[in-house]
């Protein structure tokens, strides 16, 4: 298993410490900065796309 290589996610709020850390690849991980114990979720790289899009859609 490759070492996933985590980044502030560009949809979070700025650096108020209630981030959004993302890992991309083949499949996308998602963590939230202060609970990373907590683990993380994973998603195939295209249904995340189609998320970021669907948000993005929505935004005034």
């Amino acid at each position: 298993m490759t070492e996933l290589r985590w980044h502030t996610s560009s949809y979070s709020g700025g650096s108020t410490g209630t981030c959004v850390e993302v890992a991309e690849g083949l499949m996308t991980a998602v963590r939230d900065t202060q609970h990373r114990h907590h683990g993380h979720l994973e998603f195939p790289s295209t249904e995340w796309t189609k998320f970021l899009t669907s948000v993005k859609d929505r935004q005034l």
